[in-house]
């Protein structure tokens, strides 16, 4: 199994640590609904998790919640989210981030994401995130500013930046801080006297005074916890690369002395007219595709036939497509489950399919030996649905459950004397039938074994 390593910019290998694969997914900041951008990296990282099951790893998967200390930026500027939140909506911070963690949670599960084992909230963690800057401050990788804010002397790593691969010297930020001794230098901890967020809703007690941790600390704070001092896997958006995640490692690997991380992984992003925003109000949500007729799946759909590091462009016509195919190939298993023939023929389509799941996650590859499949004509419908089944572990489309849909009793008399005219040869007054029940949303398809109908 290879995995495309942000750090090395290469294919590798993967080899676990331990027998139970460590994997740390960045979850969502709980001011506002996810969108289809943010779905898609959650998309992406579902299937990294069912191709490790289906390589028969066990996973020990951690998804944080991010309810405090997220900025408008991902550096340190911008206003807080959950700040923003309140102002907008009239709500506690703590009712603003049970409303959006329960909505994401419910749009994960419609999209048919496997739940992480733990999904711990950044508030309940506050304690870990002390005791890690602590150990930070005691490496002596911190200096306090004129602010009283905690920062992390990013000037005392050799290395940092390396997961961005970024050139120091030619770097330029956008903040300019009086109280940072190098402007790439990060905020662990917040200090409400002296900081320009006045008027904190979100404070606790520290070793430093009141106040509230850095977006980065959280992260580093809570994977370190649930999945030990090194762990496998980190995944996240490729937005996450330059700033979040080098800081993470930047500051995970001082308190410890040791490498954190072994493989990263990120999602390419999902535009829309540029890149989706829900600070500008450019986002598209879930359910507003579900309001316009698509189920989640024709969404999940659509984002596996692109490579997860390959940028999408969404639009309804790929969004339509991608329905429409996903509809054909449920049609198809339908057909194959209601006949199951069996005909045993020798094929290498499971090995094709790992091969392809294997390379980086090929998931359009592995989609495109399922519809190869579904068509070989040499194969029996009992060795294809054993097939997709299997298949369908990795992909998560619910290929073989399927909505019982029901017709009316005229309707349902309707279709036997068309029926009835079709055996007596009345080919006429069966055309007739068949244009009568088109026009009422039914299709009607003939087969050896008698006809079948769907609705449009």
């Amino acid at each position: 199994m290879k995995l495309y390593n942000t750090l090395t910019r290469k294919k590798e290998e993967f080899k676990p640590i331990k027998k139970t694969v460590g994997l740390y997914t960045c979850g969502l900041t709980v001011y506002n609904y996810a969108h289809i951008g943010n779905l898609k990296t959650y998309i992406f990282e579902d299937i990294l998790k069912r191709v490790l099951l289906y390589n028969g790893y066990k996973v020990n998967h951690v998804m944080n919640i991010t309810d405090v200390g997220h900025l408008t930026s991902d550096e340190d500027t911008g206003e807080d989210k959950m700040d923003l939140a309140v102002k907008r909506e009239h709500k506690t911070p703590e009712q603003i981030a049970d409303f959006y963690t329960k909505e994401f949670l419910r749009d994960l599960k419609l999209l048919n994401i496997i739940p992480p084992d733990k999904t711990p909230k950044a508030t309940e963690h506050i304690k870990d995130m002390i005791n890690l800057i602590k150990k930070i401050e005691k490496n002596g990788y911190t200096y306090i500013g004129k602010n009283k804010n905690v920062y992390f002397d990013t000037s005392k790593v050799k290395d940092y930046g390396k997961l961005a691969k970024l050139k120091l010297n030619k770097q330029k930020t956008k903040e300019k801080d009086s109280n940072k001794k190098n402007q790439r230098d990060f905020v662990l901890w917040f200090s409400e006297t002296g900081s320009k967020f006045k008027d904190h809703l979100q404070v606790w007690d520290s070793p430093w005074g009141k106040g509230w941790p850095g977006w980065h600390i959280e992260c580093s704070a809570m994977s370190m916890k649930y999945l030990g001092d090194q762990f496998d896997i980190h995944c996240g958006g490729e937005d996450h690369i330059p700033v979040h995640h080098t800081n993470e490692i930047a500051q995970s690997e001082a308190a410890t002395g040791k490498q954190w991380v072994k493989y990263w992984l990120h999602g390419a992003f999902l535009v829309l007219k540029g890149k989706m925003s829900k600070s500008k109000g450019n986002f598209i949500r879930l359910q507003d595709l579900i309001g316009e007729g698509y189920s989640p799946m024709d969404y999940r759909y659509f984002v596996l036939t692109a490579q997860y590091r390959s940028t999408l462009k969404f639009t309804k016509e790929g969004l339509d497509s991608a329905k429409n195919s996903l509809e054909s190939l449920k049609n198809k298993i339908k057909e194959i489950k209601e006949n199951p023939i069996s005909k045993k023929t020798k094929n290498n389509y499971k090995k094709e399919f790992l091969n392809a799941i294997n390379d980086d996650l090929n998931i359009p590859i592995a989609l495109s030996i399922l519809w190869t499949a579904i068509k070989d004509n040499q194969l029996g419908n009992k060795e294809k649905l054993t097939l997709v089944k299997d298949f369908d572990k990795v992909l998560g489309l619910n290929l073989t459950e399927f909505k019982k849909e029901t017709i009316s009793k005229e309707i349902e008399e309707l279709i036997q004397k068309r029926e009835k005219a079709r055996k007596e040869k009345d080919f006429k007054s069966a055309d007739k039938i068949r244009n009568e029940l088109n026009k009422k949303g039914i299709i009607l398809e003939d087969s050896q074994n008698g006809v079948n109908w769907k609705k449009k």
